[in-house]
């Protein structure tokens, strides 16, 4: 029997199958008050200032421009939550996880009800494997959010990593109550109907995925391997052709040689 890919390796940035990091906060509307002194021909920056310049370099994918930014804002202004929540943002992006909890947890200290910077840091936890932490974070975003359907996916995505995989179809599920059209909510179950043995439910899943994203490269990859368990050959082959062509298209040429290479298997197999 071939087990479907990892969950983990299906990974592109962070809006894949984990879900992902929540929206950054925007921008900011400077409060009225007395600016300070500046040299004549100068005009000073406010933490304002700082923070709005740091969120447009955020969404040009300038992080490191927008630590800076958010660094100077942070100077003029420490109490404010959006700042260490955006900066956590660009922090983890970049890889550096221990000061991305750090920032989301001075977040959470300023704003107590910042649903957000939860569902981050649960996510940040995630990747570090700390997953009872995560389920703690994500539940903590769930109570502030009852209609978050991304943070019952993460959530299911840590249960199911600790074995938990009851608890994980029960929070797929409720995901796909908020959002039936949610494709992730539907390959993750599908990921977790494969552990179970329960080949049949996960193909459907898999299926459903496909209806709702046709791009879900790794959806194909997994009911094709899905089917061949289910010794349909020729279909599994099928699906592998269509992920190895989807993954091609992506630039993703890892993928792309380990669905080809599956392929061959199968095939060999077969033969």
């Amino acid at each position: 029997m071939i087990n479907p890919i990892y969950r983990t390796t299906v990974i592109v940035g962070f809006a894949t199958v984990l879900t992902g990091l929540t929206s950054i906060a925007q921008g900011q509307t400077p409060p009225t008050q007395q600016q300070p002194t500046v040299e004549p021909g100068k005009t000073a920056m406010s933490a304002v200032d700082f923070y709005n310049r740091g969120v447009d370099k955020l969404n040009a994918k300038n992080y490191q421009g927008s630590i800076a930014d958010f660094n100077q804002a942070l100077q003029l202004n420490p109490n404010d939550a959006d700042t260490y929540y955006n900066r956590g943002y660009a922090q983890h992006t970049l890889g550096s996880y221990d000061k991305a909890i750090k920032d989301y947890s001075d977040a959470i200290r300023l704003n107590p009800n910042f649903a957000q910077a939860y569902s981050n840091r649960g996510y940040t936890y995630y990747v570090l494997r700390n997953f009872n932490q995560a389920i703690a974070d994500f539940t903590k975003a769930i109570g502030l959010n009852r209609n978050n359907d991304t943070a019952f996916i993460s959530r299911g995505n840590a249960k199911d990593e600790l074995g938990n995989h009851q608890e994980a179809l029960s929070d797929y599920e409720q995901a796909l109550t908020l959002n039936p059209n949610n494709a992730r909510a539907y390959y993750n179950r599908g990921l977790t109907h494969n552990r179970l043995q329960q080949h049949q439910q996960a193909l459907a899943d898999y299926t459903e995925t496909i209806r709702i994203q046709p791009t879900f490269a790794e959806a194909f990859y997994n009911r094709g391997l899905t089917r061949f368990n289910l010794k349909n050959t020729n279909e599994a082959i099928e699906d592998l052709q269509k992920a190895a062509d989807l993954f091609k298209t992506q630039g993703r040429t890892e993928n792309y040689r380990n669905a080809l290479n599956m392929m061959k298997i199968i095939q060999q197999s077969a033969s």
